[in-house]
């Protein structure tokens, strides 16, 4: 079993970047918006309890099954405690199972993130993200109100990638995590 994180702040292109990889390794794609946009769907609300046990959910029937591998997108928020401690909860899910473990960084500034806010791929799957000007805000307030790119020599587990993917198509970031990590 393979797991490969793909990290960072809002609209950098995680979820685009997974599912490139996806076509090129086969490894199935979970995008923090899969389990995001239903319970905001049933319950009218972000509910972050009902999402993380969807979530653990998944997580626990995938590691356990016979499938080759997962890439798993969302944010981290590298100056948060509870951050660090999920990104630990999820890596002993899939320990038990002999999982090898990959972590990508995307980076990107502001100015690039609020542009990707608005295109057809990000919006067809985040239904959530269609008030492109409510959107824009929170990717905004997301970076005042914590830290979603890693510092130098901050990020603890290897094998470790950081994508600076201002001018990077997604089809190449994709084929750079690959080959780096000979997916």
């Amino acid at each position: 079993m393979k797991l490969v994180f793909i990290f960072g702040d809002g609209a950098v292109g995680k979820m685009t970047v997974g599912q490139e990889l996806m076509k090129l390794t086969g490894l199935r794609l979970f995008h923090n918006h899969m389990t995001i946009e239903p319970v905001l769907d049933v319950f009218g609300r972000f509910d972050s309890e009902v999402i993380l046990e969807l979530r653990e959910t998944i997580f626990r029937h995938f590691a356990a099954s016979d499938l080759e591998g997962m890439i798993y997108t969302q944010i981290m928020a590298f100056d948060v405690e509870e951050e660090w401690k999920y990104l630990e909860h999820i890596k002993s899910i899939f320990e038990p199972y002999g999982t090898q473990f990959y972590y990508v960084e995307l980076i990107a500034p502001q100015e690039v993130r609020l542009k990707r806010n608005a295109t057809e791929n990000r919006l067809k799957n985040k239904p959530s993200k269609r008030n492109i000007e409510a959107s824009c805000e929170r990717i905004v307030q997301d970076d005042l109100d914590c830290r979603c790119v890693s510092e130098p020599g901050e990020f603890p587990f290897r094998p470790y990638l950081r994508i600076e993917n201002s001018d990077v198509p997604p089809e190449k970031a994709a084929k750079m995590i690959r080959d780096t990590f000979g997916l």
